[in-house]
């Protein structure tokens, strides 16, 4: 306790760090605010009663944008549409020369262009989300009101929804240039951990009331073990050590080359991150919400299958959606991970393996090292997506404080905060005091692209 009042104190007489810490408070608060304030002609009474049900596609959107989804506020499409307008420049990034050369050959010119490129993509999925939110709210019962016309309805809100959204981006920009931590990933971070004392109360009052506080011990004791496991294996990572044949330290005429230097080539057993299991989720809750936009709850309600997919602690669910998770994650990983750039990178670096020779062979045998790591990997994200289906079936968790023992919030959650405290760590050792641990570094998610990787 002493330790970390001591490092609290250290944080705080770091001006600069201070600083950035109380900014990133302050844009934190408005984004929570904005997700309470309804945009005009909903009944929120309505819309809670309506969205009881959050398994489907838009229970996922409402759990990242921290509930502002189901009360219908400004922020009701968070910076989802920011998301998946950067996922489709990755991808391509992957399949379209241009992006690629943008991505890896630009530098900062060719990031400014794709960042710009991804605003405008923004833009555009903003309008297409918010008209189908609006659809959404029109077509359920009693939540928009009849005072104010459909046509006004829908013009004006739809300017408030693409105003929310791009303002949320701002913020998190502004987080990121200003403030601590990565802005974006903050903010999803704060929309799923908003829900987690709420889920942790229910959870304590259940076993109160059932006079079971010993199996409320047992699950927080579950919940820190699977945290634990998770700071693991997002930390892990696989070195391929390289050395390079010389190296020219100094400038002008005190250059002096230093033959055998040696580095390594961080391969990250959890390359794909979060992406695998927000894909399944996605794909399993899809043909739900199409079903249930287009033929009612008695279309569901007559299909077992249907039934199965909307409850995720069901075998048949879990199974599927670990399946989906292994496939997606060797997918994802291979699109991410490009053995033949490290090689041709090694190459131009005048670096090689040891007893592997350059080219070719290097690519083999990095792809070769990546397939074997992707492996657990692929596992443990898998394991991850069902656990909360075991801590509900088999501790008996209460379903709203099961969802934070896997799937997409614990995974999140542990690479956002390992990031965010890095950051805080280096500010520290800048300044000469101690780090955040007695012994070693934290690594986020970013720390699997230092030494050789991080040009790539």
């Amino acid at each position: 306790m002493k330790k970390l009042i001591e490092t609290l104190r250290n944080i705080w007489k770091i001006k600069e760090l201070r600083q950035r810490i109380l900014f990133t408070l302050g844009l934190i608060f408005v984004y929570r605010y904005g997700s309470f304030v309804v945009i005009p002609g909903v009944i929120p009474e309505a819309l809670e009663a309506a969205t009881q049900n959050q398994n489907t596609l838009f229970g996922l959107i409402n759990m990242f944008t921290g509930g502002a989804f189901n009360n219908a506020a400004i922020f009701a499409l968070g910076i989802m549409p920011y998301i998946t307008a950067s996922i489709i420049i990755q991808l391509l990034g992957f399949a379209v020369p241009y992006f690629q050369r943008l991505q890896t050959k630009e530098g900062e010119s060719g990031r400014k262009k794709l960042n710009q490129i991804t605003r405008i993509l923004t833009l555009f999925i903003t309008l297409v989300q918010g008209g189908g939110y609006l659809t959404y709210l029109i077509s359920t019962p009693n939540v928009v009101t009849s005072e104010i016309p459909i046509g006004i309805f829908w013009v004006t809100n739809m300017i408030l929804l693409s105003t929310g959204t791009i303002f949320a981006m701002w913020l998190g920009e502004r987080i990121t240039d200003r403030g601590i931590g990565n802005g974006i990933s903050l903010l999803i971070m704060i929309g799923i951990i908003a829900g987690l004392p709420i889920s942790l109360v229910g959870e304590f009052q259940a076993r109160f009331s059932e006079g079971q506080l010993f199996r409320f011990v047992l699950i927080l004791s579950f919940f820190y073990i699977i945290t634990m496991a998770t700071i693991a294996i997002v930390q892990a990572v696989r070195k391929i050590p390289i050395q390079f044949a010389k190296r020219m330290i100094g400038r002008g005429n005190y250059q002096m080359p230093v033959a055998g230097a040696r580095d390594y080539i961080p391969v990250k057993v959890n390359a794909a991150g979060v992406m695998p299991i927000i894909f399944a989720q996605a794909i399993m809750f899809l043909p739900v919400t199409v079903v249930q936009y287009l033929a009612g709850d008695q279309a569901i309600a007559s299909s077992p299958f249907l039934q199965s997919l909307m409850d995720p602690f069901s075998l048949s669910s879990s199974i599927l959606a670990f399946i989906l998770v292994v496939l997606f994650t060797y997918v994802y990983t291979a699109l991410v991970v490009d053995p033949k750039q490290y090689a041709e990178y090694l190459k131009r670096q005048n670096a090689f393996i040891p007893g592997v020779k350059p080219g070719k062979a290097t690519a083999e045998y990095i792809d070769a090292i990546v397939s074997k790591v992707t492996l657990p990997g692929s596992i443990f994200l898998g394991i991850i997506t069902v656990m909360p289906a075991i801590a509900n079936k088999v501790l008996g968790a209460t379903p709203a404080f099961s969802t934070f023992f896997g799937g997409t919030s614990l995974i999140i959650l542990v690479g956002v905060i390992l990031d965010t405290l890095q950051q805080i760590e280096t500010y520290l050792l800048m300044k000469k005091y101690d780090g955040l641990v007695k012994s070693g570094r934290i690594m986020g998610r970013t720390r699997g692209l230092q030494g050789i990787g991080a040009p790539i």
